[in-house]
């Protein structure tokens, strides 16, 4: 990791987000992997919500662009097998809480970009909840270490991608789409594919990770890794600016509500979930990818929670959070507790080190 390349993958991934959008995606939705997760999730009947029904190819991108850039640095390692059951139910309760805030940590960031200031009362609460789960670090916590798999198990999730990616150039009749909402809103698939592959490999490479900048500061006093944090803010604010998307307030906003508290509350659930993962949403998809089954499982966990989220009423939209979505924010954070507890309690630090933070974190 070099400081030059997580500020130019960050930088990159700020511009794609905001280019992704003029292109035909959502409005301050660029990229958004629990959206994305979300909506595949509905394209292929996980869920019914007839507005967010779509295989994004960015997520497939994501995926693809990480295993190949790993295969041809010979990073290709497969590993697993650390707390998996723990890990698909940790990923479960990210995904409810990001779509209580309606967006994953890099679409908070895009959104802060764009003005949109409950994104900046959503940052509050992803820096709590990470604080949350240093806490937790600095008493053991530990979901186990990873060991070497065969290399068929780190086929798995790429294969998956590859097989979304068809489904929607074949578009068979049991594959869904959206017709209307932000589902119907997407770049063209070769351009969306292609930003995918390209932010899949960058992050492999440069390792960046939202949450993992703010844990390592907290953890080990190291801020380089939120240095692609800011990168990302950067690159995507010059160009909201260019466009003229800038608009800064808390009314209005693209696919955003405006209830504070559960903006704060949404985030902290996945800001303490990733860093109990060891990973943001954005780098346990880029993992998945590199041979981390332990990461696949995290995946397949985003996509479950999404599924179960829009069939039990348990999300928020742009009129407010319901009372039931309330509940499973303060029930997942109640769980992300019970986690931490469970697998800590020693007083000894775990000693990680600033190389190691971003890599293999999550299996050990």
């Amino acid at each position: 990791m070099s400081n030059r390349l997580l500020m130019g993958s960050g930088l990159l991934l700020g511009l794609l987000g905001v280019l992704l959008a003029r292109a035909g995606n959502p409005a301050n939705m660029g990229i958004c992997v629990a959206c994305f997760v979300r909506d595949i999730a509905g394209g292929l009947g996980l869920h019914r919500a007839v507005p967010v029904q779509y295989l994004r190819p960015e997520i497939s991108g994501f995926i693809l662009g990480s295993f190949l850039i790993a295969l041809a640095g010979r990073e290709f390692r497969v590993r697993g097998g650390s707390s998996p059951l723990a890990r698909f139910f940790i990923s479960f309760a990210v995904m409810l809480g990001a779509l209580i805030f309606l967006g994953c940590p890099l679409r908070m960031l895009l959104r802060l970009s764009a003005g949109d200031l409950n994104a900046l009362v959503g940052l509050f609460g992803f820096i709590a909840g990470i604080g949350a789960g240093v806490f937790f670090l600095k008493r053991g916590f530990s979901l186990g270490r990873a060991s070497s798999q065969s290399t068929g198990n780190g086929l798995f999730v790429p294969a998956v991608a590859l097989a979304l990616i068809l489904l929607v150039v074949i578009a068979p009749a049991f594959i869904f789409f959206s017709d209307s909402g932000p589902g119907s809103f997407r770049a063209p698939f070769i351009i969306s594919l292609a930003a995918g592959l390209l932010a899949g490999v960058v992050v492999q490479r440069s390792r960046l990770c939202l949450s993992g900048g703010f844990r390592d500061l907290m953890l080990i006093g190291d801020p380089r890794l939120l240095s692609g944090s800011l990168a990302v803010l950067l690159g995507a604010f010059s160009l909201n600016l260019l466009f003229g998307y800038f608009n800064v307030g808390f009314a209005g906003q693209p696919v955003a509500h405006t209830a504070a508290l559960w903006n704060f509350a949404g985030l902290a659930v996945v800001g303490l979930g990733a860093t109990l993962l060891g990973g943001c949403p954005l780098r346990q998809t880029v993992m998945a990818g590199e041979g981390n089954t332990d990461a696949g499982l995290a995946f397949l966990g985003m996509l479950a929670g999404a599924a179960f989220a829009h069939n039990f009423g348990l999300v928020a939209g742009p009129a407010g959070v319901p009372p039931a979505a309330q509940i499973a924010a303060v029930l997942s954070a109640l769980f992300l507790l019970g986690v931490g507890f469970a697998f800590s309690g020693s007083q000894v630090s775990i000693p990680i080190l600033p190389s190691d933070s971003q890599r293999d974190v999550t299996s050990e």
